[in-house]
């Protein structure tokens, strides 16, 4: 027998009634915002994938050439891809541009708690704008997106160029830089201080480890550009994120220099936001100035974020789907019989209902039988001679009372 490919799942539907409710209340937000939505391949050139974090990604990767010989990736993220669409197509457009997207995007990576090898995002990308409150539109995109759900939530918010001012004095490469980052992003802190001890000495170690301490409110900032003060592309990242910090409308954050995000494009402020139970991280995002330059030789700043939205399930209590299934029996095979009850299904189907048509031919009371194992609360049963009389019996599976309805009058009952 064949099995799943390792890493994927199989939704059930009442699953997957549960990940769309999710999904159509995400997407609300997203439209309220003014965002659009689009789409891009499931798969990319590698090239495309790799521009930013070189071939080492590849074992994280699915690749495989086509029949062209083409060397081809599933897109293990969507920011990328965007800007890639954004260069083809959508550059000449008047800025700013808000575009929204939910896509699978697929890693190959060891399958735990969380992690999976097919896997769904849900975010946004605002290309064109450099204004703090570009930066801050986002973030309350992202937090209103998980009130609408009711979810329980904390955010976390950073800078990178606090880190990026005291490496660039430190005259710290951008290989290196890129090294520390993703140490600070595994919280990998004991090789952190090995690595940092190797290139920089004890001294300046101490105040990196210093500023990735730094968490709080907005109290901390005056402290930190203190510290920073012969740093001043450092303070400078300070107050751009209390530009920032001005105009989010939710004051249920932290401030946190210790986020360093797993992807190299990101410049400026920089997010995460944790659930309180299962995967953790359920969204991360931030400020990325130098992503489509990088990609198309043209500056154009931009800020984004993606929802696990798999993470985001985890973290949800069981949600009841409220939903109102009619199911319509005809009482016998009679062809005519059965005709007459679909057009009955049809017109209640074009006023919005949920009908459903029994097909398998059952008796009366095996059909009931299957009513109620399937949780339907009202059935139809269509009876030859209360049709000659216009009328048809409702049931109501709940309360097992029924009673005779004129079928003109359905629409109305309904």
């Amino acid at each position: 027998m064949f099995q799943k490919p390792r890493g994927t799942r199989d939704f059930l539907p009442e699953e997957m009634k549960k990940r769309r409710f999710v999904e159509n209340k995400l997407r609300e937000v997203f439209e309220r915002y003014g965002y659009d939505e689009i789409l891009t391949p499931t798969f990319e050139s590698f090239e495309l994938i790799a521009k930013k974090t070189g071939e080492e990604i590849r074992k994280q990767l699915y690749v495989f050439k086509d029949h062209g010989g083409r060397e081809m990736a599933l897109r293990p993220e969507m920011t990328s891809p965007v800007v890639r669409f954004y260069l083809n197509e959508l550059k000449n457009l008047q800025k700013p541009l808000r575009l929204y997207y939910f896509a699978n995007c697929f890693r190959y990576e060891r399958p735990q708690a969380g992690r999976f090898r097919e896997f769904w995002q849900m975010g946004c990308e605002l290309i064109g704008c450099k204004n703090a409150i570009a930066d801050a539109e986002v973030l309350n995109l992202a937090m209103d997106g998980l009130i609408n759900i009711g979810l329980d939530f904390d955010v976390h918010i950073g800078h990178l160029g606090v880190l990026k001012g005291v490496l660039e004095e430190f005259n710290v490469s951008e290989e290196e830089e890129v090294k520390i980052r993703r140490l600070i992003d595994k919280e990998d802190y004991e090789n952190l201080e090995i690595y940092l001890t190797q290139i920089l000495g004890e001294e300046k170690k101490e105040l990196i480890f210093e500023i990735l301490k730094f968490k709080g409110g907005k109290e901390i900032l005056d402290e930190l550009k203190e510290i920073l003060k012969d740093f001043p592309k450092s303070v400078e990242a300070v107050n751009n994120l209390e530009e920032i910090l001005e105009f989010v409308i939710h004051d249920k954050y932290i401030i946190n220099f210790g986020i360093a995000r797993g992807l190299d494009y990101y410049t400026g402020m920089v997010f995460e936001i944790y659930g309180k139970k299962g995967a953790k991280q359920i969204c991360g995002g931030g400020r990325y100035d130098n992503l489509i330059e990088t990609f198309g030789n043209i500056s154009v700043p931009a800020v984004g974020f993606a929802y696990g939205f798999d993470r985001i399930m985890m973290n949800i209590d069981d949600l009841e789907i409220e939903e109102e299934k009619i199911l319509v029996i005809p009482v016998k095979k009679d062809k005519e019989l059965i005709k007459e009850s679909l057009l009955i299904a049809n017109k209640l189907r074009k006023a919005g209902k949920i009908v459903e048509f029994e097909i398998m031919g059952r008796k009366l009371r095996k059909a009931l039988d299957y009513a109620n194992s399937k949780g339907f609360k009202k059935v139809i049963i269509v009876g030859e001679k209360e049709l000659n009389e216009g009328k048809i019996t409702l049931k109501d599976m709940i309360t097992g009372e029924q009673k005779l309805v004129d079928i003109t009058d359905l629409d109305k009952i309904f």
